[in-house]
C-alpha cells in the first residue's frame, strides 16, 4: 500500500473536491481519497498494482486537470505552500515566480479578477482619456486649414468598446493564466486571518475554508477614501469607478478632489462635453513641485474649467435631481458628483491584529525593502502597503516578494521611482524636486525650459508646459526631472535612465537625442545650464 499525491486543478469549491474524491475512490485498488479544494491536492491511498495512469483519467474524466505530483515522499512533502489574498498585479506577479521557484500557490479573491488596474484603474481610464483628447482636437486643433467641428459623442459606444478592452486584457492578462498554470489554484471568498498561519476563507454562501499555508502574501490594493462631509452619504456620488462607466455624460460635473485621479476624470468628462468645476482641498498636484500645478491649472481654465483650489467642502445636499456643495467659496450646483479625494488601503477587513502586523495610521500595511511585514512569514505587496501606489511598482513588489517567500534574497529598489499623470499635457516627474534636495541638506542648482524653445513642441504648434531639470550644484549630477508636456510620460524614461546612472547635466546635454522629439527637450534643458539655448541652432551639439 502507498500513497500517491496529485495536483488538481480546475476546482472551484469544496463541491468540485468532493466530486474528484467520488471520481478516485471509483478506481481499482484505491483503498482511500482525501481531497483538498483549497490546497488543490488529492492525496489517494492505492495498492501496488494501482497505476497512477489510472488515477490521472479518473480526475480528467471529471473535468478537471491533474498531474502527478509524487509519492508520499521526501520531495512531496517539502513543495512549498503560498496563499496569497488578492488577484492584482502584485498578486500574479508574485504567483507566477512563486510558482516558478517551486511552490504550490493559492489565490484567494473575493471580487472580479484582476484587481484595480485593468478592471477599474489605468485600462478604462486611458481609454476614456484618449477618446476625450481626439473629441477635444477635433473642435481645438491648431491648424486653421483643417475645418474643426464639435464631436456627435455616443456615451454607450464609447463605455461598449473600453469595456470590451478591458474584459479582453483581464482575460489575456489574469483569467488565461489561472486556466493555463496548473501551479496556482483560486479560491474564492473574502480572507481574514485567524492566527498568524490560519485564512479563513467566507464564500458566497456563506460557507467557511480554513487554509494554513508556509507562506502569505497580502496584496489587497485600495479603495476610494470618501471624506466625511456632511450630507455626503447616502447620496448617488460618483467615485472613479461609476464615473468610468457612466454611459451618459452629465450636464455639470462637479468633481471633488485635486490630485491625479481627479485632474484626469475632470479633463476628460470636460473635453466630452460636460461643463466642469473642480474643487480641490489644498493646491492642485501638491506633492508636486508647486510650478506644476499652477501651470495646469491656468491649462485647464484656459479649455473651460472652473477650478476651485484651497476650497473646503463644509456640507453637501442632493434634491433628487442635484448636488449642491457648500464650500468656502461659496454654493456650487451640479447635476453629478464625482469625488476622487484619494483612495485607502483595503485591509480593514483582514484582521491582522490577529495575525500581528503591523500597519500604519493610514491602514497600511508596514513592509521592508524585502516586502517583509512585521511577520517574518507574512510578506506584502502593492498599494495595500507603504510603497508607492503604482501598478509597475506592485508588479516588481510581487516578483521580489515571491523570490523571498520561496528562500532567495531580493530587495525593491524604489531610488528612482518615475511617475505620469494622464492629464493634457501629461505631468512626468521622477527623482527629487528642488525643496526636496534642500530639505535633506543638498546644494542643488536648476533650470526650467518652457516649450517655446523645443523645435517638436513648436512644429505641434503646441508650446504648454515646461522641463526643469535639478542637479547637485557642485558635481551637476542630475537629482530630479519635472515634465508638463505633451507626451511627458514618453519623456521621463530618459531621465529615470540618467538619474539611474549618476550622470550629470553635462552628460545629459552631450548625449544624442533624434529630432525632431518631444525628449530632447531634455537634452535642450540640460544645455541651458551652461548655455543660452535660444542662441543655438537647430540640433546643435
Amino acid at each position: 500500500m502507498s500513497e500517491q499525491i496529485l495536483h488538481v486543478t480546475g476546482m472551484t469549491c469544496d463541491h468540485c473536491a468532493a466530486s474528484v474524491k467520488q471520481s478516485l475512490l471509483s478506481v481499482a485498488g484505491v483503498k482511500g481519497a482525501e481531497v483538498s479544494y483549497a490546497d488543490a491536492t488529492a492525496r489517494v491511498e492505492v495498492s501496488a498494482d494501482t497505476t497512477a495512469a489510472a488515477l490521472l483519467d479518473a480526475v480528467r474524466a471529471r473535468g478537471y486537470g491533474a498531474e502527478v505530483v509524487g509519492s508520499a515522499s521526501p520531495r512531496a512533502k517539502a513543495k512549498l505552500s503560498v496563499a496569497i489574498i488578492g488577484t492584482g498585479s502584485a498578486a500574479f506577479a508574485a504567483a507566477i515566480r512563486a510558482v516558478e521557484e517551486g511552490a504550490a500557490v493559492t489565490v484567494i479573491e473575493a471580487s472580479t479578477t484582476g484587481g484595480t488596474c485593468v478592471n477599474v484603474g489605468c485600462v478604462p481610464s486611458k481609454i476614456l482619456i484618449r477618446a476625450a483628447q481626439v473629441a477635444h482636437l477635433q473642435a481645438r486643433h491648431p491648424f486653421p486649414g483643417l475645418a474643426r467641428h464639435a464631436p456627435t459623442l455616443d456615451r454607450k459606444a464609447l463605455v461598449a468598446q473600453q469595456q470590451a478592452r478591458v474584459e479582453e486584457l483581464r482575460h489575456a492578462k489574469y483569467e488565461s493564466i489561472l486556466e493555463t498554470n496548473p501551479g496556482i489554484s483560486l479560491l474564492r471568498g473574502f480572507a481574514r486571518f485567524e492566527d498568524a498561519k490560519t485564512l479563513v476563507v467566507r464564500q458566497a454562501d456563506g460557507t467557511e475554508t480554513r487554509l494554513t499555508s508556509d507562506r502569505i502574501l497580502i496584496a489587497t490594493g485600495r479603495l476610494p477614501q470618501i471624506p466625511d462631509v456632511p450630507g455626503l452619504a447616502g447620496t448617488p456620488f460618483w467615485s472613479s469607478t461609476e464615473a468610468l462607466v457612466a454611459d451618459e455624460t452629465p450636464a455639470h460635473l462637479i468633481v471633488y478632489g485635486g490630485s491625479v485621479v481627479a485632474l484626469e476624470l475632470a479633463q476628460a468628462f470636460l473635453r466630452l462635453g460636460s461643463r466642469v468645476t473642480l474643487v480641490a482641498r489644498g493646491t492642485l498636484l501638491s506633492k508636486e513641485d508647486p510650478a506644476i500645478g499652477e501651470a495646469l491649472k491656468a491649462v485647464l481654465i484656459e479649455e473651460g474649467m472652473r477650478v476651485l483650489t484651497d476650497t473646503a467642502v463644509t456640507a453637501v445636499h442632493f434634491d433628487g435631481s442635484a448636488f449642491e456643495l457648500e464650500t468656502s467659496a461659496g454654493c456650487v450646483s451640479g447635476d453629478k458628483l464625482l469625488v476622487a479625494t484619494g483612495r485607502k488601503p483595503n485591509t480593514a477587513g483582514l484582521a491582522l491584529d490577529r495575525a500581528g502586523v503591523t500597519m500604519d495610521a493610514s491602514g497600511a500595511i508596514v513592509v521592508d525593502d524585502h516586502l517583509r511585514t512585521s511577520v517574518p512569514h507574512i510578506h506584502a505587496a502593492g498599494d495595500c502597503t507603504n510603497a508607492p501606489q503604482f501598478v509597475y511598482v506592485a508588479a516588481a513588489a510581487g516578483t521580489r516578494a515571491a523570490i523571498n517567500m520561496t528562500g532567495g534574497d531580493a530587495a525593491l529598489d524604489l531610488s528612482v521611482v518615475p511617475a505620469v499623470v494622464f492629464t493634457d499635457p501629461q505631468v512626468a516627474t521622477v527623482g527629487l524636486t528642488e525643496v526636496q534636495a534642500n530639505t535633506l541638506g543638498m546644494d542643488t542648482d536648476s533650470r526650467t525650459l518652457t516649450l517655446d524653445n523645443v523645435p517638436r513642441a513648436l512644429a505641434n504648434f503646441d508650446t504648454r508646459g515646461f522641463i526643469k531639470l535639478v542637479a547637485d550644484r557642485k558635481t551637476g549630477r542630475l537629482l530630479g526631472a519635472q515634465v508638463l508636456a505633451a507626451e511627458g510620460g514618453e519623456i521621463i524614461q530618459t531621465a529615470a535612465l540618467a538619474i539611474r546612472n549618476r550622470m550629470s547635466v553635462a552628460d545629459l546635454a552631450g548625449q544624442l537625442f533624434p529630432y525632431l522629439t518631444m525628449v530632447e527637450g531634455l537634452k535642450l534643458c540640460a544645455q541651458t545650464f551652461t548655455k543660452d539655448v535660444k542662441q543655438l541652432s537647430c540640433c546643435a551639439g
